[in-house]
């Protein structure tokens, strides 16, 4: 058990979200003694944030399950710079019309997991371009980037892996960090914010963000990090060998995301459950010690409730009932994935590479027909064999369509249109 008293850093810590605390201490007595405002950062890169970045969400969700104030807040501002963390190259620049887009869009995820309003607990969303996109530059300099130590910002991680790999580090990027170290000092001034969270590679930017807050005259600020997260294999979280598990619903549907968790590595299983699920920690220590098969029990548990957190019960339920129907039971299921292709292409025929690709199960030609070679596709659930193999018409089945299979786990049915 962990000796920390207040909710937040316990649940936390016994779910394996903590990696490291500024001041354990100071942050525990300030958790205990009043309701506590704290943040974490997301730049609009995409449209979406995928399942890499649902350890942060998870983070926020329990701060105000445990009675504390979240805030999301959207990069409007630092978007435009862009985070070099860890980058091997700049990221490229994204226009104002683009940022705008990818944070509507992103924002509609958040409501699933917190609840928002005008009360003290209740989550906010805020958008740092509001503050940073009207700076006076001069002035800016003189009142904040004063108090930064060229010495010290080069010695960061983040920058230093960049310089010692003798890669460019623009300018522009070198800002980021006092841009988001001034996020902090703002929240603070806004809101009262006295907690910053993010993954591990945030440490040195959340860390300035305090630094500057002590020199500019805010209360002592606070830094939390999460592990960063990759599969027991080593795989990076949030992607698959079909690309990003994005978390918008309209960007990869409901039955796709509750596989990707459904195909979890066993030993996964435990530390997935206590990280982004809410289910007991005894309900997850019993399905942590299912042994042989029955370990999949808990997969399909864990695939179920991750989903239900984030496309709602009913959707998870109906993705858990496709997935049963189609590998227990062998039939078709009506929610399983569908791409429409016209009539007349398949009329017409169409190499089976060629649909592989354009059904979304290959990247490319040359990747399908190494799927092809090493067995691993099948066509109305009859395996493939000939690379050069034409699909048309013919192939549709009474129900109308033409299953396509990239081994045991990934299905999608081609509809003519």
């Amino acid at each position: 058990m962990s000796a920390f008293k207040s909710d937040f850093l316990r649940t936390l810590s016994e779910r394996g979200f903590i990696h490291q605390i500024s001041d354990e201490t100071g942050l525990d007595d300030l958790f205990a003694r009043e309701i506590v405002t704290a943040y974490i950062g997301f730049d609009p890169t995409a449209p979406s944030l995928h399942a890499g970045g649902l350890i942060q969400i998870m983070m926020l969700h329990w701060l105000q399950k445990t009675g504390h104030r979240p805030i999301a807040l959207m990069g409007g501002g630092t978007g435009m710079v862009g985070d070099p963390s860890f980058k091997d190259e700049a990221r490229q620049l994204m226009t104002l019309d683009t940022i705008a887009s990818n944070i509507a869009s992103i924002k509609k995820v958040f409501g699933s997991y917190l609840t928002f309003g005008e009360g003290a607990q209740d989550a906010l969303m805020v958008d740092n371009g509001d503050w940073l996109r009207g700076i006076n530059y001069l002035e800016f300099l003189r009142d904040v980037g004063r108090h930064f130590s060229v010495n010290r910002m080069l010695s960061f991680d983040s920058v230093k892996l960049r310089l010692d790999r003798q890669q460019s580090l623009s300018f522009l990027e070198f800002n980021y960090m006092i841009l988001q170290a001034y996020d902090f000092v703002e929240l603070n001034k806004r809101y009262g914010t006295r907690l910053q969270m993010g993954g591990s590679d945030q440490w040195g930017n959340i860390v300035s963000g305090i630094d500057l807050g002590h020199r500019m005259g805010t209360p002592q600020l606070y830094a939390l990090t999460s592990p960063l997260l990759t599969t027991a294999s080593g795989a990076k979280m949030g992607k698959s060998l079909s690309g990003a598990i994005w978390l918008n619903p309209d960007m990869l549907p409901a039955y796709e995301f509750w596989q990707y968790w459904r195909n979890t590595e066993d030993a996964d299983v435990e530390r997935f459950l206590k990280l982004y699920t809410t289910l007991p920690l005894d309900e997850i220590a019993r399905l942590a010690a299912l042994g042989g098969s029955e370990i999949n029990e808990a997969k399909k548990v864990l695939a179920t409730e991750i989903t239900a957190m984030l496309h709602g019960r009913e959707a998870a339920g109906q993705a858990a009932e496709t997935a049963r129907k189609t590998f227990e039971e062998g039939a078709l299921a009506e929610s399983l994935p569908t791409v429409e292709l016209p009539a007349a292409e398949l009329e017409a025929g169409v190499g089976v590479l060629t649909l592989f690709v354009k059904a979304g199960l290959a990247g490319s030609n040359g990747e399908a027909r190494r799927h092809v070679q090493g067995g691993a596709v099948r066509i109305n659930d009859q395996p493939v064999n000939d690379e050069k193999l034409v699909v048309g018409s013919g192939d549709v089945t009474d129900d109308g369509v033409i299953k396509l299979s990239l081994g045991k786990k990934k299905h999608i049915l081609v509809r003519p249109a």
